[in-house]
């Protein structure tokens, strides 16, 4: 009995094959909008989630200025660090597997005919540990040139592909503004970020190299720490700002001139908003899969007026009222599980073409797609027994004078 239901219903879909196309295109784009928001919403935030994690495992960032507005906000300016908290944080907070003093600056790199605007680093080789750096060719710093601030550098990948092309850079002397520089190695390629930097655009030197023969000052603008595995790293944050405010003659009751950032901290953050804004984009696509649900039910209350006889003659042969309004929502359910097929299979290839249109990851989720499934049909359900019980209570003698 079932289904013949189905196939009466299938007939009255095909006999009107423009307009049930017509009814479904709301559930269509809806179904087809939440999918694509969702899993592009989900490959952003796993984007965001590689990209901080890129920046070093168990990273925490010390910089001067207070945290106004949070992980993802502005600081106020303080006193910049030297070399020796550094030094101290190394020497004296348990658990740190590195410590990376950094002071950086724009400067014009040149070699031969070409030149390329780019960021001079100055750190130390645990720069290179505490955020995730390999060496593509060549070598570390060695300690000597550490010392002595020799002319040395660690080409990223943009600024070698800049200057040099297809040529091998090792050994080459390249110029950061008016200082030669010897290039000792090359950095494997990250790419660029989710907020759309290219973490392969800069020059690594030695700390010493920077301060004494660029900036002439020995301000460090930020150190980054990264603590040992197994280690919490809230424990480590609690330490630092405990000798940082001793370092820095900060007298109890007063506001830290600096702050401390964990960067795991910062991935919940930033992968939190962007929950929420995927669910809200979800939110907002859902809606018109409520407008598709009223195109159902104003077609099929078209559809019961039409088909006003064609329910009297079934009354009058003894159908009940049940099995007129379960041939009228069935035909709905029908109709709008069309609809939900057709958005789901739309809303994937959508999502896929704008996860490499926005290079993010194509993250598929097939409890989604259930979900917008069964909510397509849900709405056929919803949408449909009204006109289907307005079919059912029908007067069989009434319907049958009706022209």
């Amino acid at each position: 009995m079932f289904s013949e239901t189905i196939l009466l219903a299938l007939r009255e879909i095909r006999r009107n094959l423009m307009r049930s196309s017509l009814t479904i295109l709301g559930i269509v784009i809806g179904v087809a909008a939440v999918i694509t928001m969702v899993t592009l919403g989900r490959g952003a935030t796993a984007q965001v989630a590689s990209d901080i994690g890129k920046l070093g495992t168990n990273l925490l960032q010390v910089r001067p200025g207070q945290d106004r507005h949070g992980p993802g906000g502005t600081h106020s300016i303080g006193d910049m660090f030297k070399a020796k908290d550094a030094e101290a944080i190394a020497q004296e907070i348990f658990g740190l597997s590195a410590v990376a003093p950094i002071a950086s600056q724009t400067i014009q790199s040149i070699y031969g005919n070409e030149n390329w605007s780019t960021t001079v680093t100055g750190s130390t080789n645990a720069y290179l540990k505490v955020s995730n750096w390999l060496l593509e060719s060549g070598r570390q710093f060695i300690e000597g040139e550490l010392r002595a601030g020799k002319a040395v550098c660690i080409l990223g990948t943009t600024v070698r592909n800049k200057l040099f092309g297809g040529q091998n850079p090792i050994g080459a002397t390249i110029r950061l503004g008016k200082l030669s520089c010897n290039v000792i190695g090359v950095l494997n390629s990250k790419g660029q970020s989710s907020f759309g930097t290219d973490r392969d655009d800069f020059v690594l030197i030695p700390l010493r190299m920077l301060q004494r023969r660029i900036t002439g000052n020995p301000d460090v603008s930020r150190i980054l720490v990264s603590a040992q595995d197994g280690v919490s790293t809230r424990k480590v944050e609690q330490d630092i700002e405990q000798l940082m405010r001793e370092r820095r003659h900060i007298s109890p009751g007063k506001d830290d001139d600096f702050h401390v950032r964990d960067m795991q901290e910062l991935i919940s953050t930033m992968t939190g908003t962007t929950r929420v804004l995927t669910g809200l984009l979800g939110a907002v696509a859902a809606v018109s899969l409520l407008v598709g649900g009223i195109g159902i039910m104003n077609i099929m209350l078209v559809s019961v007026t039409e088909r006003t006889r064609e329910i009297g003659i079934r009354l009058a042969i003894g159908a009940l009222e049940r099995d007129v309004l379960m041939q009228f929502l069935v035909e709905a359910v029908v109709l709008s599980s069309f609809g939900g097929v057709i958005g789901v299979l739309l809303g994937i290839a959508a999502a896929a073409i704008g996860a490499t249109v926005l290079a993010v990851p194509f993250v598929f989720d097939p409890v989604i797609i259930v979900i917008a499934f069964v909510f397509s049909a849900a709405v056929g359900v919803v949408f449909g027994y009204f006109p289907a019980r307005q079919a059912g209570q029908m007067d069989p003698i009434e319907a049958l004078r009706y022209e």
